[in-house]
């Protein structure tokens, strides 16, 4: 079976597979047939544990039918069935049951359910109920409450009640606490909370180090470390993946190294979440091979080890490498979620692989990727797939996409004005500007980038002079040099080359290498050889190991005929060891996307390839072909 008929197997037709299969083998465990409410108890709990809903639900059935729902241990058991499977509303429907006894038990399970589900609001709101009802908290009641506190006031009228009920020594609660103060930025009270617990474990330790990290307290993260090897507390699995992650954003892979060698020196490097962390450091130091050797060290690989190895090499350009590997996930039968889609839209739009990106478009859809749980659209997730279909070239897959967003941001427009324009639609860019402007939504820097550079490949010089003038006055954004770029593009590409270099020469922000290469390439497509070595000459001052002025020096030199001054130009590469970057190119094809450089022979069918290339040659030339070199 080939690549690409896999890629499209597994990601439409057998998405219903990823939920039916993956409780396969708890499904078939064997449970104990339950006789008596005991019995019943330990196989929800067992249920729970592995996540088996469907088993849970036929032991539900069963409790429903002998009379076994009206213990308040019943209900517990089943409220914590339902929010480990993700059911919040049958676990809700459970708590407000008449049946059920309103417990301490019962609004711990539904608090924790709301939490661990990711609705912090609603766990909140039964905390108060809880409160409201006169049900007296527990210890267990309070680290869930603190994690789903939103604003500070609450956080600290938790922390006030503890000394009411005796907790305030609890090191479970006050790892919570910790966190906490911590994720509201409060680092004082953070702190305090800390030093007033007479017993420091690992989790209190590591509560202190993850919630710095967290809020990018980086110095902080590396105080507490010290301070916690100091007191002879040993670091766990948590505590370095909290240290990896600053490496990670610092990039100091030499400390990341001591730290993967202490990991390895304990054990931890085994463990998964390690693993990933190591991952997660070594890409973002831009060491793919040691990122890629983890994580082909790891033995059961789950959907944060792939997203991890996918992201790095996204991140280091490596877009074929990228969707290689989003293949072999979905070999693995790991159900891509929204972070895997995010970072693999973004390689098919670098590659053009059009069939890669509206096949993933495809799965979101079956699968219901990209709408949150109050079925509200993900403005980010459609701006990713707009722009893929947008630099793919699919303008009108682009258009259905947006026109059907309920809620559209900045972006959103930029996306569909840069794609009309990159494509040479310069009136429906324009048009897509008004409509803009129309909604009242404020343009910004990037919009007008792409406004101007519609305008450079359209042709349509009157207007886009007309909105660099009014930038600053109409719509309040100052032109920075990217905008000064295009528009001298646009005014080389329309033949006016004296215009384009006076702007060069008189706009308020001197011109970097960016704008004389955009003038030097104008000059090379007009055959201005005079102009092109003013252009030149500025930037092998401003850039001289840049390779693109050299080739682009020669080919003008080489358009007008003066050929002595193209081997001086290339002579001139060989002084100052100017290498020419190999040209690349890809083309998607039925069974994957191929990537060739110039002068590329590792490809299976380089021979047949080449033989294909050399007739084809060949026929062009008896109708008086010549190669432009």
């Amino acid at each position: 079976m080939n690549r690409r008929t896999r890629f499209f197997g597994i990601l439409v037709k057998r998405s219903s597979l990823f939920f039916s299969c993956s409780f396969l083998s708890t499904a078939t465990e064997s449970f104990q047939q339950p006789h008596n409410l005991t019995t019943c108890i330990a196989s929800l709990q067992a249920s729970a544990h592995h996540k088996n809903l469907a088993k849970g639900k036929e032991i539900h059935s069963y409790m429903l039918v002998n009379g076994f729902l009206n213990s308040p241990l019943s209900s517990t058991s089943l409220i914590n069935l339902y929010s480990k499977c993700n059911q919040m509303n049958h676990a809700l429907s459970i708590f407000k049951e008449p049946t059920c006894e309103i417990n301490v038990f019962c609004f711990n399970a539904i608090i924790s359910g709301f939490i661990t589900n990711g609705f912090p609001e609603e766990g909140f709101e039964f905390y108060q109920k809880m409160r409201n009802e006169g049900v007296v908290p527990d210890k267990f009641t309070f680290p869930c409450a603190i994690k789903a506190c939103l604003d500070v006031f609450e956080i600290k009228k938790i922390h006030g009640l503890l000394f009411k009920f005796r907790l305030e020594l609890d090191v479970f609660i006050g790892s919570a606490l910790v966190n906490c103060y911590l994720k509201f930025g409060l680092m004082e009270h953070a702190q305090v909370a800390f030093e007033e617990l007479p017993t420091r474990d690992v989790v209190l330790w590591n509560a202190l180090v993850n919630g710095y990290a967290q809020i990018g307290q980086f110095e902080m993260v590396l105080k507490t470390f010290k301070r916690m090897n100091d007191e002879g507390v040993v670091p766990s699995r948590f505590t370095v993946t909290g240290v990896l992650s600053v490496f990670a954003v610092t990039g100091e892979l030499d400390d990341g190294r001591i730290i993967h060698g202490f990991a390895i020196k304990m054990g931890y490097d085994s463990g998964i979440a390690v693993s990933n962390s190591l991952i997660d450091m070594y890409g973002k130091c831009k060491c793919v091979e040691d990122a890629l050797e983890i994580f082909e060290m790891i033995s059961e690989k789950d959907i944060f080890s792939w997203n991890s190895i996918i992201s790095v090499h996204e991140q280091c350009g490596d877009y074929d490498g990228t969707l290689r590997l989003f293949d072999r996930m979905l070999g693995a039968w790991i159900q891509p979620d929204l972070v895997t889609v995010t970072i693999v839209l973004p390689a098919c739009s670098h590659l053009a692989a059009l069939m890669h990106g509206r096949e993933i478009h495809g799965y979101m859809i079956v699968s219901g990727l990209g709408k949150d749980g109050k079925d509200v659209d993900d403005v980010l997730l459609k701006n990713a797939v707009m722009d893929m279909y947008a630099k793919c070239g699919s303008m009108r897959d682009a258009h259905l996409v947006f026109e059907r967003m309920c809620d559209k941001d900045v972006a959103s427009w930029n996306i569909m004005i840069m794609g009309y324009g990159m494509h040479g639609y310069g009136n429906e860019a324009l048009e897509m500007f008004s409509r803009m402007c129309e909604v009242r939504l404020k343009p910004d820097e990037i919009t007008f980038v792409g406004v101007l550079s519609a305008c450079s490949h359209a042709g349509f010089v009157r207007q886009g002079r007309n909105i660099l003038a009014q930038m600053k006055s109409k719509y309040d954004v100052a032109p920075t040099i990217e905008h000064y770029t295009c528009v001298i593009d646009m005014l080389g590409r329309a033949g006016l080359l004296n215009e384009a270099y006076e702007l060069a020469l008189t706009m308020p922000i001197e011109a970097n290498p960016v704008v004389w290469r955009a003038f030097l390439a104008a000059c090379r497509l007009h055959k201005h050889a005079v102009l092109a070595e003013v252009a030149a000459n500025r930037v092998f001052e401003l850039e001289p190991e840049h390779c693109g002025s050299y080739v682009l020096m020669s080919n003008v030199y080489g358009a007008i005929g003066r050929y002595e001054e193209v081997s001086e130009v290339r002579h001139s590469m060989r002084q100052q060891n100017v290498r020419k970057t190999p040209g690349c190119s890809w083309i998607e094809l039925k069974n994957g996307v191929h990537v060739f450089v110039s002068a590329d022979r590792a490809h299976p069918e380089a021979y047949s390839i080449y033989a294909g290339l050399n007739s084809l040659t060949a026929r062009l030339r008896e109708y008086g072909y010549v190669p432009d070199v």
